[in-house]
């Protein structure tokens, strides 16, 4: 697998039930849909004995590999039940060539499924048998890392035997004792140059990581989304400001209809008496009052909205769902479907590394600290809960000038504090003895 561009590698013990008939079953929730690559998820309504049935469906780029090579499976996918919720694997020996159908349609206990994750998205997968040398190994290797319901393999791969975690933690160990840093960015050319904008912390801290910023929702080194934040010391370690997690564009809404029409209902002119410009913000989270004891923000006339989503139980209802900026008259201004903002938090956000920083002069210069936090294991349904309790908001921000939308950006944002309620695991690790 390796040798065929692989970098992530896991494993999954068969259940009876893990067959072609009744699918491979990948865990409770969505945590599978983090370690596993997948297109864009669509609903498909079948006719099944005469009724309807639907399915929330993501296509696999899956290949069965064996000595004789990599064999294509066209039509593997992931399959969702919001309802349960889980996630199943099907499809994986329909027009495969080469495919382990016996292992797959067998119902033998003690098979052993194993997957290599490429970086382009591509997933290879080989079982074995119970009893065979393979099986055998991975039932000896006890002490190895589990997430959901599979083992994670990779550190038997790396040269040196570190686990991306232990080699993360390293490199925060060097730059933690690398003091002031200036304000820097790493460009598509790996060049290193200067830079000054209020964002530069991030940008720092990536460079020295060898991180080009490139906008795309996949995470930043050895599979760690790392973050920045910044600290008044690093002795209280006490956040200045929220994390911001994300910041997902509105897929539909006004805003994407006419976004000048959504500045002039909506937006408010600047405060500060700036001429010609139109701005947009505010806090938003789900159930809030405002000072005069209403619901919708006072500048804006929005409030937040969730469809799908039972709060009480925690569960999707419905896929077609999501978030949404709505007027009094329940239109919606802007909004965010669940199966875009899923796909962006599962691939970015199952591991994340969290830097506090300090930074001072003009420019700036930045130092961080050695005390990081470790997030791993989240859920779609963590991030929805947060979300329902108010706690996860969103907080938008932006301008208008001359009929231009300047730097647009879409926050969802959370208390540092709260930071531990979006993992399964999250650890505070003194990294200053580790390099």
């Amino acid at each position: 697998m390796k040798e065929s561009g692989a970098t992530r590698f896991y494993a999954k013990a068969l259940a009876p039930n893990d067959n072609s008939k009744n699918q491979v079953y990948l865990g409770g929730g969505f945590e599978a849909l983090n370690i596993i690559p997948h297109g864009e998820i669509e609903t498909d309504f079948s006719t099944v004995a005469g009724s309807v049935r639907r399915r929330d469906k993501a296509k696999v780029d899956f290949y069965w590999i064996d000595s004789q090579g990599i064999s294509p499976a066209p039509d593997a996918q992931l399959i969702l039940y919001p309802k349960y919720p889980e996630v199943r694997m099907s499809g994986f020996l329909k027009r495969a060539t080469n495919a382990p159908r016996d292992l797959m349609v067998s119902r033998d206990p003690g098979r052993i499924m194993f997957l290599g994750i490429c970086p382009n998205g591509r997933v290879l997968g080989h079982v074995v048998a119970a009893g065979t040398e393979p099986a055998e190994e991975f039932i000896a290797e006890w002490d190895l890392p589990v997430e959901g319901v599979f083992t994670n393999l990779t550190r038997l791969a790396s040269e040196d035997g570190r686990d991306p975690r232990t080699q993360l933690l390293s490199e925060m160990c060097r730059i933690s004792r690398l003091g002031w840093i200036k304000g820097q960015r790493m460009y598509p050319d790996l060049s290193v140059k200067p830079y000054a904008a209020p964002n530069a912390g991030g940008y720092t801290l990536e460079a020295e990581l060898g991180i080009v910023p490139n906008g795309i929702a996949e995470p930043d080194f050895l599979g760690w989304e790392v973050k920045q934040y910044g600290v008044r010391d690093f002795v209280g370690f006490r956040a200045k400001s929220a994390v911001t997690l994300m910041t997902p564009e509105p897929q539909t809404g006004l805003y994407r209809d006419d976004i000048a029409e959504f500045m002039r209902r909506h937006g408010y002119d600047d405060k500060s008496g700036k001429a010609g410009r139109r701005n947009f913000g505010g806090i938003y989270k789900n159930g809030r009052t405002y000072a005069d004891g209403g619901r919708f923000h006072l500048d804006t006339g929005l409030r937040l909205h969730i469809e799908g989503f039972d709060v009480a139980s925690g569960k999707v209802t419905d896929m077609d769902g999501g978030i949404a900026l709505v007027d009094r008259f329940d239109g919606v201004a802007s909004a965010w479907s669940f199966k875009g903002l899923l796909d962006h938090w599962n691939r970015k956000h199952n591991q994340a590394c969290y830097v506090p920083s300090l930074a001072q002069g003009s420019p700036k210069e930045y130092s961080f600290g050695s005390l990081v936090q470790l997030g791993s294991g989240t859920d779609f349904i963590m991030f929805m809960k947060l979300v329902g309790s108010g706690t996860l908001y969103l907080d938008p921000a932006f301008n208008m000038q001359n009929g231009r939308i300047q730097r647009p950006r879409h926050q969802f944002r959370v208390s540092h504090s709260d930071l531990p309620r979006l993992y399964q695991n999250f650890d505070t690790i003194d990294v200053s003895g580790m390099c």
